[in-house]
């Protein structure tokens, strides 16, 4: 793809707002070239073109408002007197960072699945290495304001799932965000351990606060952006970001969030992209994790608690599900009642014999020597001088 292809995007991202259906319409009917030429007033846009772009918009349930090109040409005006592409690059450059478009090599294709959503292009500041497949990268979200409870969950659930070479991805806020992105940097054991999705611009980490954990992020895995640099991160532009965040993972995960967050919002995107949605349960009495239960009410959800869960729904063949969260099988797994209940009454140092089992058990001395004979098959008990005990081979 040529230099202007990028630039000409470079533009685009500073002129359009993200998900302005109108635009990404323009570019995918007359490429990004000369879209930015029409949208900049250099070039006219003949009735054909008008009729691809409302065709565009009707195939992707957009087409309800659409009155023609002029009042997104007037909406967009204003800002074309701001168009400096070739700063905006040299900024990415001077930070270490890159501009990537859907036709490079590092451009994640789960962000296709976003249909005419897709965004126009990613600012990235961080280390140039491939972006995990959406299989390997599960979002962690919930509210800013996190407990305890959500802390401590969200960093195991983090660290856990960057010990199995998951990529977590969140938005760099504060509370969950922040558990997540630092407990995977952490946990991780090699590739990109995590990932920032901002609603800003990437020259400045924000909030302020997270500037040295962001900054970390940036330095072993990647901050992106939707919005070039110089961009402030608007109320707007972090509802638009989410759709980000759901479309780069196979599973969202939503560990605290009150009735009406922005994680709910993360949550939704997950699931009209047909992506799995997990719900950490919380407290009845706390209004952190109403949200959470709200999703799950309403079957939008699956209830996770632990990594190992979200594992599987990132991979329902199996391929990525940890082992067993119990533990290795027991020996004693698959007893009978009555088995069972013999076992608990055979003394572990001492023997004993088939009578005093028959009372200690409450069983027939028939079904206690039918137990022996069963347990001694399975190695769990022995009989020594006329009496019987326990192998201590299921402890």
């Amino acid at each position: 793809m040529s230099d202007d292809e990028r630039t000409a995007r470079a533009a685009l991202s500073r002129l359009v707002e993200p998900q302005d259906a109108a635009a990404l319409a323009l570019v995918q009917a007359a490429g990004a070239q000369d879209a930015l030429a029409i949208a900049s007033g250099r070039l006219a846009a003949g009735p054909a073109l008008e009729q691809e772009i409302a065709a565009i918009l009707a195939d992707s349930g957009s087409g309800s408002g659409w009155s023609g090109l002029n009042p997104a040409l007037q909406r967009w005006a204003p800002r074309i007197p701001d168009l400096a592409p070739e700063r905006d690059l040299a900024t990415m450059q001077r930070l270490g960072g890159r501009l990537i478009i859907p036709s490079d090599g590092l451009w994640p294709p789960q962000l296709a699945d976003l249909g005419l959503q897709e965004p126009l292009c990613l600012w990235w500041r961080g280390v140039e290495q491939e972006l995990p497949a959406a299989a390997m990268t599960i979002a962690l979200v919930g509210s800013r304001d996190s407990t305890s409870y959500g802390a401590s969950v969200t960093g195991d659930l983090a660290y856990s799932l960057a010990q199995r070479g998951f990529t977590i991805v969140s938005g760099g806020a504060y509370g969950i965000d922040a558990h997540a992105h630092r407990a995977a940097l952490a946990g991780s054991q090699a590739g990109l351990p995590t990932i920032a999705v901002m609603a800003g611009g990437v020259d400045r980490f924000y909030p302020a606060g997270n500037e040295d954990l962001l900054r970390a992020v940036a330095d072993h895995g990647a901050v992106l952006a939707e919005v070039p640099p110089g961009s402030a991160p608007t109320r707007y532009r972090f509802l638009q970001r989410n759709r980000l965040i759901a479309a780069l993972a196979s599973v969202t995960v939503v560990v605290e969030a009150r009735w009406r967050s922005g994680a709910l919002n993360t949550a939704h995107h997950a699931e009209s992209l047909g992506r799995a949605v997990g719900a950490v349960p919380g407290s009845i009495h706390s209004a952190n994790s109403a949200g959470c239960h709200r999703l799950l009410r309403e079957g939008g959800a699956v209830c996770v608690t632990d990594a190992g869960e979200i594992a599987e729904l990132a991979s329902p063949s199996g391929d990525s599900m940890p082992a067993d969260r119990a533990g290795r099988k027991e020996v004693q797994d698959g007893l009978t009642l009555e088995d069972l209940i013999l076992l608990d009454a055979l003394p572990l140092r001492t023997t004993t014999s088939v009578e005093k089992l028959a009372t200690v058990a409450g069983l027939s001395p028939e079904s206690v020597r039918a137990g022996l004979g069963r347990l001694g098959l399975l190695g769990l008990a022995e009989s020594r001088h006329g009496g019987w005990k326990r192998t201590g081979k299921e402890s």
